[in-house]
């Protein structure tokens, strides 16, 4: 016999797979479109230099160089951790709306609170990755 708890759940599964697809075709999509935008922005120093050499000068700064991959790296990690913030964030809803219609019962409610823990878990872990990422560039280009 099928029972309303059934037909909620199977109703909540398809929509939680339709969202993490739906998700994961916007990021295959937007990930490399930004990527290769932040390496775009490096274009302009190469051609500057280019432009410097062929008048004679010299353009092999270190200095710059590094300034060049700084930017580039910090601009992947920022494109990446709006990204997983916008996941977590709608983890977070997701995870709101299980608990919402779980109707009391105790295996619905804890996967949404497990759901809306682990978003916020991996908030935390973003934004240590980002103090850490920053650190160590800071000291790799010095």
């Amino acid at each position: 016999m099928i029972t309303v708890r059934k037909i909620k759940g199977d109703i909540m599964q398809k929509i939680f797979k339709n969202i993490v697809i739906n998700m994961a075709l916007i990021m295959s999509i937007m990930l490399p479109g930004a990527i290769v935008g932040q390496l775009a922005l490096a274009s302009p120093v190469s051609d500057a230099c280019a432009g410097i050499k062929a008048a004679g000068g010299s353009c092999g700064n270190k200095t710059t160089a590094n300034a060049g991959f700084k930017r580039i790296v910090t601009n992947v990690i920022n494109v990446l951790s709006v990204v997983v913030g916008a996941v977590a964030v709608i983890m977070i809803i997701i995870g709101g709306f299980r608990y919402v219609i779980s109707n009391g019962d105790s295996n619905s409610t804890k996967g949404a609170k497990d759901t809306i823990l682990y978003a916020i878990i991996g908030l935390v872990v973003v934004l240590f990755s980002q103090i850490i990422v920053a650190f160590v560039l800071d000291r790799a280009t010095q």
